[in-house]
C-alpha cells in the first residue's frame, strides 16, 4: 500500500492526475500524437537501419517497388502501407496513410479537403502537425497530418530518380508528404 501511495504522490507532484482506469480518457490529439510517434520511429528505423544501410552503404540488396519479383526489400512507403492495411484488418477504430502533394503513386494524393489542407500546412512548416475534423459518409473524424521527411539518402534518390515522380528536387530533411491519422469521433 505504501508503494501505491508513494507512486500516487510522485505522479501528482509531476503534474499527472491519478485517475481510475474506468475514468481515464485520452484526447484525440494526444492519441494521434502517440500513434504518430510510434509510426514515425518505426518508419525511420526501417529506412535508415535496413534500406539505407543495406542498399546504399553496404550494397547488399536493393529496395524496389516490385520487391517480390525482384527478390529485394520493400520500399519504406510499402512497409508503411502494409502496416496500415494490417491495422485496418484488425478493425482498431482508426486508420492511417502516407499521402503527398507530389505522389509517386497517384493513389497517394490527397482525397479530402482536410487532407489537402493538412499536407499544404506541413509542407509549409514541417515542425508543426495539422489537426482538423471532417465528416466522411455519416461519421465524424479527428484527422491529424504530420510531415513525412526525407530521413536518409535512399528517400531522396528514390523519389528524385523515379520516372513517375512529379518532383525531382528533394533534399535530406525536406517534407516529402504527410502521415494522415484519422480517428472516429464519438
Amino acid at each position: 500500500m505504501k508503494t501505491g501511495i508513494t507512486m500516487a504522490v510522485a505522479l501528482a507532484a509531476a503534474g499527472w492526475a491519478v485517475v481510475p482506469p474506468a475514468q481515464a480518457q485520452v484526447s484525440y490529439k494526444d492519441m494521434a500524437d502517440a500513434l504518430h510517434a510510434v509510426m514515425e520511429s518505426d518508419r525511420t528505423v526501417y529506412t535508415r537501419m535496413v534500406v539505407n544501410r543495406l542498399q546504399n552503404e553496404e550494397k547488399v540488396i536493393k529496395a524496389t517497388e516490385h520487391f517480390k519479383d525482384d527478390k529485394s526489400l520493400p520500399l519504406p512507403a510499402q512497409m508503411f502501407r502494409f502496416g496500415s492495411e494490417m491495422v485496418a484488418e484488425k478493425k482498431m477504430g482508426f486508420s492511417y496513410s502516407l499521402l503527398s502533394l507530389w505522389p509517386v503513386n497517384k493513389q497517394n494524393a490527397p482525397k479530402t479537403a482536410v487532407e489537402k489542407k493538412g499536407l499544404e500546412a506541413v509542407a509549409k512548416d514541417g515542425a508543426k502537425p495539422f489537426y482538423g475534423e471532417e465528416t466522411l459518409g455519416k461519421s465524424k473524424y479527428f484527422t491529424a497530418v504530420y510531415a513525412d521527411k526525407a530521413v536518409a539518402p535512399a528517400c531522396v534518390t528514390c523519389h528524385n530518380d523515379h520516372k513517375d515522380s512529379p518532383r525531382k528536387d528533394f533534399k535530406i530533411g525536406q517534407t516529402m508528404g504527410g502521415v494522415v491519422i484519422r480517428i472516429p469521433m464519438k
